[in-house]
């Protein structure tokens, strides 16, 4: 599984650090004892319907299972859902994480398949 346990997010948003992107707000924490895990978190002002937040939390769990071979293994997420994360799709999402994680320089590279197409 790649979810966050609850007792690890205050730790993370206290001594992490914070990234903004469009669709979302990452903070990570690099840590020796991290396990490459991701929580998510979407507030009721961004998301008044629960079945909205719901899928917004769907879709980034999805999102961080798709590109977390490609992060850092000694890295921990949560992913802030942000209002324009609304009908937005996993692929979408996904490319976001990467952006964010090129950012903060705990991207460590493409699927196969993405090495394959490069060539």
């Amino acid at each position: 599984s790649t979810r966050l346990p609850g007792a690890k997010y205050k730790r993370i948003f206290d001594r992490g650090r914070s990234v903004k992107g469009r669709l979302l707000v990452a903070w990570y924490l690099a840590d020796q004892d991290a396990d490459r895990l991701a929580g998510v978190v979407v507030s009721k002002k961004s998301f008044h319907d629960a079945v909205d937040r719901n899928r917004a939390k769907r879709i980034l769990r999805a999102a961080f299972r798709e590109v977390a071979t490609e992060l850092v293994p000694d890295a921990d997420w949560i992913f802030a859902g942000r209002a324009l994360l609304g009908g937005k799709r996993t692929a979408d999402v996904a490319a976001e994480i990467r952006v964010v994680a090129r950012k903060v320089g705990c991207w460590i590279g493409g699927s196969v398949a993405e090495k394959k197409t490069s060539l």
